[in-house]
């Protein structure tokens, strides 16, 4: 299975994830995925925002997670 794939949008931001990636990440039925906005990607992580930052804080041990979050500037991306 190829990693790169391609989502389509709907006019009302609705998105649907190729199949593969659902069971993958066992979401056949639905389910939540954190959405990371980097400014010019987007990451999605199955499991919603807390994976998000359980994963982001084990990425960037020792106390730089909370230093990178404190130093986003952006409105748009911080929501504590």
């Amino acid at each position: 299975m190829s990693s790169v794939r391609t989502a389509k949008v709907s006019s009302r931001g609705q998105m649907s994830l190729p199949a593969a990636a659902r069971h993958r990440w066992g979401i056949e039925g639905g389910g939540e995925l954190g959405v990371v906005d980097l400014g010019d990607a987007i990451v999605l992580v199955p499991g919603g925002e807390r994976r998000v930052r359980a994963a982001l804080g084990a990425a960037l041990a020792d106390g730089r997670y909370a230093a990178a979050v404190s130093e986003i500037t952006d409105p748009d991306l911080t929501n504590g």
